[in-house]
């Protein structure tokens, strides 16, 4: 099962390998939303550093929502989906390889990212290991989630607006417990229960999730 599931990931990266794009949108798109806040908002330091936490938080959900639809829709598309159902392994294994694999497309490059854009927003540099370790907890958290609403609106024509309306309700902890850490870090708080309660938020959705989304995607 193990090898199915490095079968599966090395796949789906060597797919995303071919269509840059899908690697490139989300964190084009990341930057674009962090990048024209002050423009709306305030260019003052003390205005971006006070709001920075939640507008990287929410701008890393909307990147991880852009890609999402395609998480189980391009292999339904070409029938693969049906084929690896059929593989004598539980559907949990293949949901969970394909939420390693955009975990890596989308997830990482954010988290490598985030230091450049808590420089941008002006985020006091005492929270920048408090901002990566919380989105290296949230991010997966969040791709997870997005699974189960990814396998609902598999095959349903126009599905983005309703995956968008099936996981919002899910993500809104992550993204309070995520942002909130970071601002207590930023006022020389402490942090442990914050990342205590977003570890736990990660255990319950690889704990549920898979087989929620393996089921969805048997129906």
């Amino acid at each position: 099962m193990i090898n199915f599931m490095l079968v599966i990931i090395r796949r789906d990266l060597l797919l995303v390998a071919r269509r840059p794009a899908e690697l490139i949108n989300p964190l084009v798109f990341f930057v674009l939303v962090v990048a024209l806040f002050p423009l709306g908002v305030s260019p003052e330091a003390s205005v971006l550093s006070q709001a920075a936490a939640g507008v990287i938080w929410v701008s890393a959900m909307l990147a991880t929502l852009l890609s999402l639809e395609l998480l189980f829709k391009l292999d339904y598309d070409d029938g693969s989906l049906e084929q690896l159902l059929l593989a004598p392994y539980p559907a949990w294994s293949l949901v969970l390889a394909k939420v390693i694999a955009h975990w890596l497309v989308s997830g990482l490059p954010l988290i490598l990212l985030s230091p450049l854009i808590a420089n941008l927003l002006f985020l006091p540099t005492q929270a920048i290991p408090t901002l990566m370790l919380s989105l290296l907890l949230g991010t997966p958290t969040l791709s997870l989630f997005g699974a189960i609403g990814a396998a609902l609106v598999t095959g349903v024509r126009g599905g983005g607006i309703l995956l968008t309306l099936l996981i919002l309700p899910l993500y809104v902890p992550v993204i309070i417990f995520g942002a909130a850490a970071v601002v207590a870090a930023s006022q020389g708080m402490a942090v442990d229960g914050y990342m205590a309660l977003l570890a736990a938020m990660l255990v319950f959705a690889l704990m549920i999730t898979p087989w929620a989304a393996g089921a969805a995607l048997k129906l």
